[in-house]
């Protein structure tokens, strides 16, 4: 070997070194993100239990639950879309319990039944418990006059209906009716993308050694 050769063997050591590192911290992301998506999805699915006296984001989030009470027409129209469909919005209600009033998305509907009258009156509702994140600093503020939201903004909607912070997604009314809007089954949003950047490390450092063998090949051919 030789001294023109030691610092790009020891720059490509070093750059796979770092490289192979990212790849390894990845896939232990990939493992926990993983770990948190299978734990969301038995909250899910699990069997529905009652809402607790003090829903907590930390501990009830994606919970399951069994809410009676009384929907008392007072609505939030959030705009939405779905596939196939097209444009609408989603349905944020308040049902008033005897534990005190809760948000419920009711579901999804479209832009022509938006002023629609919903039924009101007793209703159980079955759904899982969640606290979106769904506003940034580039969500506009709600026009209350047409009452149109751009985002389930839940402080913003709970302080508008005068409700805790707290929103039930729902999946299911009894008694059912054809009136209300259609609920959707939640599912988890939480993308697990630490495999693309997995293999994107891996190669890289794949690359990294190829063109370092490359380049102290020819390092010797010059000085053979």
């Amino acid at each position: 070997m030789t001294k023109r050769m030691i610092v790009p063997l020891v720059f490509g050591v070093v750059g796979i070194a770092i490289l192979l590192s990212l790849g390894f911290w990845q896939l232990r992301r990939m493992e926990w993100k993983q770990g948190l998506l299978d734990d969301i999805a038995a909250r899910i699915a699990a069997p529905p239990v009652a809402l607790p006296d003090q829903p907590d984001k930390a501990r009830d989030n994606y919970l399951h639950v069994r809410v009676s009470g009384t929907l008392t027409g007072e609505e939030i129209h959030v705009l939405s879309s779905q596939k196939y469909t097209g444009p609408g919005y989603e349905i944020i209600a308040k049902l008033a319990t005897d534990q005190g009033p809760v948000l419920v998305d009711m579901g999804f509907v479209t832009e022509a039944q938006k002023n629609t009258q919903r039924p009101t009156g007793a209703y159980t509702v079955t759904g899982n418990l969640l606290w979106p994140e769904a506003t940034g600093s580039f969500t506009p503020a709600p026009d209350i006059a047409k009452n149109v939201w751009f985002a389930r903004d839940l402080p913003a909607m709970a302080a508008h209906l005068k409700t805790p912070e707290v929103l039930v997604i729902a999946s299911a009314f009894e008694p059912a009716n054809p009136a209300l809007p259609k609920p959707v089954q939640l599912a988890s949003n939480i993308p697990n993308r630490h495999l693309e950047y997995v293999i994107t490390w891996f190669s890289l450092a794949i690359v990294w050694f190829g063109m370092t063998l490359y380049l102290l090949w020819r390092i010797r051919q010059k000085t053979v």
